[in-house]
């Protein structure tokens, strides 16, 4: 995965693991019974992984709406499905409609019930505005101090606002009240921010064990595989996103999985062909990074620049259906654009929110402005959690470079290449292009 595409799955992580859906976020977790709690009818732990799955649901939720039109629950439940919908098919006009039915179920549900709030929560993520996410969240853990869900929210917006601590705390809550496969996914998430990819897949092999549905299955083997990739195993990351493919046939995330470590193994047409039938089918952004990133690599620099234009052309639709895309901004325009673009929408983000993500493309932007010496303390906070990222540590090796510390510039381009040397399509090839030049 590259470094950009990583980035931008980072933002929308926390809005997967919610429609996912005790253990503890620092212990090691024990299997969950054999007979899992059902998921809810109302469908806020939603897994919406194929299309053909979420517009299955849709369709059910609009028709119980149409046979009883005050029934508060279905009207939270299609809100929340509204959201993943918009994600799926990069529509922010379902985001107004999500916003309208969970307003209208807010003060109809049943008093002890937060499914509207948690539904309130996932729609300000959706649209990046973790301050109201975390404003509805904390309402539904007042509303139901005793719902998962509502501790899942809660945590996901501490956690984009850089907040850790509080975060995994909010986890714990979470899987002590409500263990089960959104619990087992966010231990999971959490190990990984903190270094531990080996507690990050025992948490999802675990998750595997409690997954309720062929959806929820591909689900966990993909972020199986992603953490393979991460580490630098593309065979284990290949039959990770195969067993997530059998699971969910519709699903384009594990092909697309499977094009990038394609790429690792030098099938760069196959790879291609592969990306180019990924994104015909769901042009997410972070497939057109990856095929555009890939088309440069080859020489192919107008198809390149039709996908960026493309993620460029996205950027604005969201804009004007009430996103916050700046943190997007700033990672393309970085790494494909106007550096001193990248630098304002990165400073504007990060005087909303100091995750190690927003540090990491801030300091970024600054690299790409010739700022180095400024990106430094920025660097530091992306570093903090202890997270194995290789391209947080590519991106450290290249500033320290930038700003004349040759010994931290090897030990961070060294740990890269060591974490990955498949990291990223153009990184890892410049990381090791400047080893070379610092010299022994």
């Amino acid at each position: 995965m590259t470094r950009t595409t990583r980035t931008i799955t980072a933002i929308g992580v926390a809005l997967a693991l919610f429609l996912l859906g005790g253990i503890g976020v620092l212990r090691r977790p024990t299997p969950a019974p054999a007979a899992p709690a059902p998921v809810p009818e109302q469908g806020r732990l939603l897994a919406a992984t194929s299309g053909t799955g979420l517009a299955a649901t849709v369709t059910s939720l609009q028709e119980r709406l149409r046979r009883s039109p005050d029934d508060a629950a279905a009207m939270a439940a299609l809100g929340l499905a509204y959201v993943q919908q918009a994600r799926v098919t990069v529509d922010p006009a379902l985001y107004a409609k999500a916003e309208d039915l969970l307003r209208r179920a807010a003060p109809a549900v049943a008093p002890d019930d937060a499914s509207a709030q948690i539904g309130l929560a996932s729609l300000a993520a959706a649209r990046h505005d973790f301050g109201a996410s975390l404003r509805s969240a904390r309402r539904a853990t007042a509303i139901a101090p005793y719902d998962g869900a509502a501790y899942g929210v809660l945590g996901d917006a501490l956690l984009e606002l850089g907040r850790y601590p509080a975060a995994f705390r909010a986890f714990q809550r979470m899987v002590d009240v409500e263990p089960g496969l959104a619990s087992y996914a966010r231990v999971a998430y959490a190990r990984e921010l903190q270094g531990d990819i080996a507690g990050a897949e025992e948490a999802l092999e675990i998750a595997s064990g409690v997954a309720p549905s062929a959806d929820d299955e591909a689900f966990v083997w993909f972020h199986l595989g992603e953490l393979a990739s991460r580490r630098g195993a593309p065979r284990a990351a290949a039959d990770a996103y195969g067993q997530a493919a059998g699971f969910a046939p519709d699903w384009v995330a594990p092909r697309a999985g499977l094009a990038r470590v394609a790429w690792t193994r030098g099938d760069r047409a196959g790879a291609i062909d592969a990306m180019r039938a990924v994104v015909a089918e769901l042009p997410l952004s972070e497939h057109l990074t990856t095929l555009g990133e890939m088309l440069r690599a080859t020489g192919d620099a107008a198809g390149a620049r039709a996908q960026f234009d493309v993620l460029r052309a996205q950027a604005a639709l969201l804009a004007d259906g009430g996103v916050n895309v700046d943190l997007e901004i700033a990672i393309a325009e970085a790494s494909h654009g106007d550096a001193r673009s990248a630098v304002r929408a990165a400073a504007a983000e990060w005087e909303r929110r100091h995750s190690i993500h927003v540090a990491d493309a801030y300091a970024w932007a600054l690299h790409a402005a010739g700022r180095d010496a400024a990106a430094w303390p920025l660097v530091r906070h992306a570093l903090s959690l202890g997270t194995r990222d290789a391209s947080l540590e590519y991106h450290a090796g290249m500033i320290a470079a930038g700003r004349g510390d040759r010994a931290a510039a090897v030990s961070h381009l060294e740990r890269a290449l060591a974490m990955n040397p498949w990291f990223s399509i153009a990184g890892a090839d410049e990381a090791r292009r400047t080893l070379r030049e610092l010299g022994p």
